[in-house]
């Protein structure tokens, strides 16, 4: 499928949502996902994956939380993301902004909108998911920083694909297990996926240690649960 993409970015005076955009382009009306980036940025591997997403039927925002910057070196990946953990409440509101745009969107089919994000974007895809009420589907991918006995497990209202690579350094799987015990716990619809010989980032084949088995199965399945839905 042919898909047409574009850079939406209005006045900050007006609250609006910058990002990136992208819908198939034969006119007709799909389900929304907002995609959330990795700490590097809307950089080319994170619109590639909106691309991929708009090609198998989904209209895709990607708030832009760096308001135009795009990291290339870790160190200054790590500047930004310490900027963005400092004001996350601040994040959280650009990402619900980026979410109520698509929502308003004619060309969006539903409501119900899918959410997804990868490493600090799995950690904000799992706090919209606690609080925002118009979530359809979740998936979070190798989000640290997750602490279950802080977040308001009992909102999540919709089912949920979280992804771990069983070599994530920076996410300890006692976390993981941890995350895992309480969404059961609260009797949630979620699937807690560790995948052995991947790290983190194993999606990225331009930063991450792409771990090329896993990264197919775990992408298939998160758009069989956006599929069926946000249908």
């Amino acid at each position: 499928m042919i898909v047409q993409s574009d850079t939406v970015f209005t006045d900050p005076k007006d609250k609006g949502p910058r990002g990136y955009l992208v819908r198939p382009s034969d006119g007709q009306a799909y389900p929304g996902i907002v995609l959330i980036q990795e700490w590097w940025g809307i950089e080319p591997h994170i619109r590639d994956i909106a691309q991929r997403l708009a090609s198998e039927g989904f209209v895709v925002m990607v708030p832009d939380l760096y308001h135009g910057q795009i990291a290339t070196e870790p160190d200054d990946a790590r500047k930004l993301i310490m900027m963005l953990r400092s004001n996350i409440e601040i994040a959280l509101r650009e990402v619900e902004l980026a979410a109520e745009y698509l929502r308003k969107d004619p060309g969006v089919s539903s409501k119900k909108l899918g959410i997804m994000g990868f490493c600090v974007g799995g950690l904000l895809t799992f706090k919209m998911a606690c609080r925002y009420p118009h979530i359809g589907a979740s998936s979070p991918w190798y989000g640290g920083g997750i602490d279950p006995r802080t977040e308001d497990i009992s909102k999540i209202n919709a089912p949920m694909l979280a992804v771990y690579g069983e070599l994530d350094g920076g996410i300890p799987l006692a976390q993981v297990q941890a995350i895992e015990s309480a969404l059961a716990e609260a009797g949630k619809n979620a699937e807690v996926r560790v995948y052995a010989g991947a790290g983190h980032a194993f999606l990225n084949p331009d930063h991450g240690a792409y771990h090329e088995a896993s990264a197919k199965d775990a992408w298939a399945r998160a758009v069989a649960l956006f599929k069926t839905n946000l249908a």
